[in-house]
């Protein structure tokens, strides 16, 4: 499939800021099973700097500085993207889950070095008990990996309940695993909580879902709106999408942006200003299949008054 994806992001502030730097995070990334034919960033006012450079876990970020007085920072970026079907999970052999930290521990080369990176603690995922605890019901000694994280994975699409009002930024996964509710970014961290806490590798993926469902059902949760999902590492085979915010294995309809340890190491946007008081952010999405021309209705968000961007 072939999607062009326009992120419009849009701060407004309460007094003009003379100075601004911002980390920007929205270049999509290519895969196995993703590719990005172009690619472009609209910015005003027109940064004075911009550099660009791919980070530690391979992303693309831009960075750039606006140095003249202004009220308004509008950041649009607009990418063409084509994605492919993934293998089917039934041709993906797996091991016992047990048996993976013995197999990272073993091997040397380069992929499963730096997939023992994401069995770590990170700034907003630390391993517990109650992580393990929760998850054990799905982790029966000896059994399939890829069996193990889909059953974890539907477990939590089934318990939790999707409740933009019940959670921040900063809520720690704790309190998601004690309240049953949150988002997509609340979910992803609770499930990559769990797996590390199983003594798993995983990763969160930040992105898009687009679905066009079927007469009288209802859309995908989080669709034509950003998204986060979860990676799981499965030896001999590699990296395994799950989402548990709609309890499935993503395919082509999930557009990867970037991925890291948790989501503080991926914010879309993220900077400082000088001045501005108070500001008030604005957002839309819009992924439109390129083949029909088609484009959906945008998802307009208003969010927080700080004076850093988030």
């Amino acid at each position: 499939m072939k999607y062009r994806v326009t992120h419009k992001t849009r701060y407004v502030y309460g007094a003009s800021v003379p100075l601004s730097h911002n980390v920007l995070r929205l270049h999509p990334r290519r895969t196995p099973w993703q590719t990005c034919h172009e690619f472009e960033l609209a910015i005003d006012p027109i940064p004075a700097q911009r550099r660009e450079r791919i980070d530690f876990f391979g992303n693309h970020e831009t960075w750039i500085s606006v140095q003249e007085p202004h009220r308004e920072l509008n950041i649009e970026g607009r990418g063409e993207i084509e994605t492919s079907e993934h293998k089917e999970l039934s041709a993906v052999a797996a091991p016992a889950w047990d048996r993976v930290p013995a197999i990272l521990s073993s091997r040397l080369d380069g992929e499963y070095l730096a997939a023992r990176e994401y069995t770590f603690d990170s700034p907003m995922i630390q391993r517990c008990p109650e992580l393990a605890e929760y998850a054990a019901p799905s982790f029966a000694a000896g059994a399939n990996l890829i069996e193990c994280v889909v059953n974890l994975t539907q477990r939590i699409f089934d318990e939790f309940k999707f409740d933009k009002k019940s959670t921040t930024i900063g809520t720690p996964i704790l309190e998601v695993l004690a309240q049953r509710s949150g988002v997509c970014q609340d979910f992803a961290q609770l499930e990559i909580g769990c797996l590390r806490s199983m003594g798993l590798p995983a990763r969160y993926v930040s992105g898009y879902v687009v679905t066009k469902p079927p007469p009288g059902q209802e859309r995908l949760v989080g669709a034509d709106a950003s998204h986060a999902w979860v990676s799981v590492f499965v030896p001999e085979h590699g990296w395994l999408d799950l989402d548990p915010t709609n309890g499935l294995v993503p395919n082509d309809e999930h557009i990867t942006l970037a991925w890291a340890r948790d989501y503080s190491d991926i914010v879309p946007i993220k900077g400082v200003v000088t001045g501005g008081q108070q500001h008030s952010l604005f957002y839309s999405v819009d992924v439109a299949p390129v083949d029909d021309g088609s484009s959906p209705e945008a998802l307009e968000a208003d969010d927080g008054s700080e004076s850093k961007s988030e």
